[in-house]
């Protein structure tokens, strides 16, 4: 029933951008409930707070699939929740704004647009390109990833995780440990996910360009997970491009990052039907 979450949700995603289907939305309802009720702070005022924060959706929603007895009920409600996880339409929307200023010639635009989206999903020193490679990975295949490994808990924990480092911390004094602990987790969580993504980008483009990328990368515990993944990316796609084309990159790297996106998808297929996975 997994591959069946996963097609449906993946050809639901692009269709259902209303507030209705958008992480976004339970997300800040969530945290202004959880901030009205919590006795050990807000979220983002500390580790633990933090901590409490995703494991009472995550163990809720396992506990309510466990409980669920119906087939066909497990499936529409692993669904929805893999629906809701899935994507970001800010992201896409960015994007192709991006696109139409640079179509009509407005490279400071481009450059805004590039800049709020980083600002956005709190990244650093990161081209346009590399920034959608790395949140193609964020919000597509690393969710699917924990979704067939760990159902839709697995996939709701990952989008909070992640979801947490984006969100600013509300109290300066601990924000600064609470920001290190919350990297810190999501190192080691997209530790072995983005290694065996980086290996898809080379098998869906220029291998043995990009082998020797990927594997100085492949034991480097210092080496944050959004530079392995994009160097491992440029260096398996051409970039016989014009210096000035800004649509070039982020065109090629989006490319390549479906490519990859479907692997996975073929891949855990294969797994599926061959009972290796459920």
């Amino acid at each position: 029933m997994s591959l069946i979450s996963l097609l449906i949700a993946l050809a639901a995603e692009r269709y259902l951008s209303a507030p209705a289907w958008q992480f976004n939305t339970y997300f800040s309802k969530y945290v202004k409930l959880f901030n009205g009720f919590s006795p050990i702070g807000k979220v983002n005022a500390s580790f633990l707070a933090n901590i409490v924060f995703v494991l009472i959706p995550v163990v809720g929603c396992f506990f309510l699939l466990e409980a669920v007895s119906d087939g066909l009920l497990h499936l529409i409600i692993s669904t929805l929740v893999l629906i809701v996880c899935f994507g970001c339409v800010k992201t896409r929307d960015c994007y192709k704004q991006y696109l139409m200023a640079a179509f009509r010639g407005e490279p400071t635009t481009c450059d805004l647009h590039h800049q709020a989206l980083m600002q956005d999903k709190n990244l650093k020193d990161m081209g346009f390109g590399q920034t959608l490679i790395w949140l193609n990975y964020r919000y597509f295949i690393a969710v699917m990833i924990f979704f067939v490994i760990f159902g839709a808990a697995g996939a709701l924990f990952y989008r909070l995780l992640t979801k947490l480092n984006e969100t600013p911390c509300q109290e300066a004094a601990e924000s600064e440990n609470t920001v290190a602990n919350n990297q810190l987790v999501l190192f080691w969580v997209d530790f072995i996910p983005v290694r065996l993504v980086a290996f898809g980008y080379m098998l869906v483009g220029h291998f043995s360009r990009a082998l020797p990328v990927w594997l100085e990368s492949v034991f480097d515990f210092t080496r944050i997970p959004s530079k392995i993944l994009s160097s491992v990316a440029q260096k398996s796609e051409d970039f016989m491009i014009d210096a000035e084309d800004c649509t070039a990159e982020p065109c090629l790297l989006v490319r390549l990052a479906k490519r990859t996106l479907l692997l996975f998808l073929a891949l855990n297929a294969v797994l599926i039907l061959t009972g290796t996975i459920s």
